[in-house]
């Protein structure tokens, strides 16, 4: 297994955070506190930090037509994967920032793409490529 990363970013509920992450993602859950709960995000470490500060949602950086939001966090699926997580986000109602749909359609980085955000504004992409071995072609 290549190494995990890990990420911190601030929640403002946690109970939202666990049915969102845990729940809705299926991320299992770690250790956790009155203050934090770390999940599992397919193999790499997350951490919901609880923060009372406001989120404000943050620039965006126009890519592909689309106005991708910054920062953004999230994972390189396998294609059955990310169509599988499209169908579960879709059927649970979640609004998508920048709805599922392939970019950069027939260059070397084509890839299908959907941005959303978790109930603290988060916003988050997963993306997966028809040939991984693509993941970083120019």
């Amino acid at each position: 297994m290549p190494n995990p990363f890990h990420l911190a970013f601030p929640v403002h509920d946690l109970e939202a955070s666990r049915a969102f992450y845990g729940g809705l993602l299926g991320c299992p859950e770690g250790r956790s506190s009155d203050q934090w709960i770390d999940f599992d995000l397919y193999g790499h470490q997350i951490v919901a930090h609880l923060s009372q500060a406001a989120k404000d949602p943050g620039p965006t950086n126009a890519v592909d037509g689309h106005d991708v939001p910054v920062p953004h966090f999230g994972v390189v699926l396998d294609m059955d994967e990310w169509k599988a997580l499209a169908d579960t986000l879709r059927a649970a109602g979640v609004e998508f920032v920048i709805e599922p749909y392939v970019r950069f359609e027939g260059q070397p980085g084509e890839q299908a793409t959907m941005f959303f955000r978790d109930p603290s504004g988060n916003a988050l992409e997963f993306k997966a490529f028809a040939d991984r071995s693509k993941l970083f072609e120019k």
